[in-house]
């Protein structure tokens, strides 16, 4: 492929002259590597978040989707050492507790403390020790959480996410078209980790704090990202859970998915299907996600 006219990513249409553009850059400047290319691109074309935050990551998927579809060519990766996820450290502070079991009542008020330089060693080692998916670095816009009860015993661990580029049933269900997807899919919000810690067990916790967090991560992913999401989504491994807490918090569920990974535009099945839930943030969620111009920096539920 030598020329495109122009395309849609990520809520943006870049033209044909925006496109020979990143074809240049990614030639004149290889010898940076592709982190270094895609900020350099957003610079020129003012490609950034509401709160100003360069759109690096999306620039580099764009990248990586030229590339795939033969329109330029990209400097190969640098491996610092051995390939694949980076194995995270874990040491006595993320030690099994004692159990915690008793009514939730006798947990409140249940605090929901964003992950800092403070806490994010131990968050880690938690998911990385007790999740069955271990930790990996997010990429993109996201938000990590620990949930501390009223006596500051950490409960359970969080992280938001980028959602994943398609899943029919829940582009079905918005109604939208592959351009309103390209421009709205970052008002959707994907729950990526959700971890109850082993030893605490209380009835009716992992829904509770599942409520609340549709009320708590929209107010936040604001004040971090200029903008408030529209939608969550999760997907559960069918294979270890049922979703009982999903449910139990309203949660939508919409079926399966076909097994393909979160970010697969190849058409390739290489994963076990996964039950796919939602969570609108917004009765008109549907129509918003649908709209020809982005939503509103900040919509309510109640609108």
């Amino acid at each position: 492929m030598n020329n495109l006219t122009a395309i849609t990513f990520a809520g943006r249409r870049f033209s044909s002259q925006q496109l020979a553009l990143m074809r240049q850059a990614a030639t004149d400047y290889a010898g940076l590597g592709i982190t270094e290319i895609s900020r350099t691109i957003c610079e020129w074309l003012d490609w950034k978040r509401p709160n100003g935050r360069l759109k690096n990551h999306e620039c580099r998927l764009l990248l990586e989707r030229l590339r795939d579809e033969g329109f330029l060519a990209l400097p190969a990766l640098h491996h610092s050492g051995r390939r694949g996820p980076r194995s995270v450290p874990t040491d006595v502070l993320s030690d099994a507790r004692s159990p915690i079991q008793t009514h939730i009542t006798k947990l409140e008020p249940l605090r929901f403390r964003l992950v800092d330089a403070s806490n994010g060693s131990l968050f880690r080692q938690f998911i990385q020790r007790y999740h069955y998916l271990g930790y990996r670095t997010p990429v993109g816009a996201h938000l990590r959480y620990v949930v501390e009860s009223g006596f500051g015993e950490i409960l359970a661990c969080l992280l938001w996410t980028s959602p994943a580029w398609k899943m029919a049933h829940r582009d079905r269900w918005i109604g939208w078209n592959a351009d309103q997807r390209a421009r709205n899919l970052q008002y959707i919000v994907n729950n990526g980790r959700f971890l109850i810690l082993p030893w605490v067990r209380v009835k009716g916790l992992a829904s509770s704090i599942l409520s609340r967090s549709a009320r708590q991560l929209p107010q936040d992913w604001h004040q971090h990202y200029g903008y408030t999401p529209l939608l969550l989504e999760t997907l559960v491994d069918v294979a270890r859970f049922t979703g009982t807490c999903y449910r139990a918090a309203n949660w939508i569920c919409l079926g399966e998915t076909s097994g393909r990974g979160r970010m697969d535009r190849h058409h390739h099945r290489s994963k076990l299907p996964k039950r796919i839930f939602i969570f609108p943030l917004h009765r008109r969620a549907q129509q918003l996600l649908c709209a020809v111009d982005p939503p509103a920096p900040a919509v309510s539920q109640d609108e």
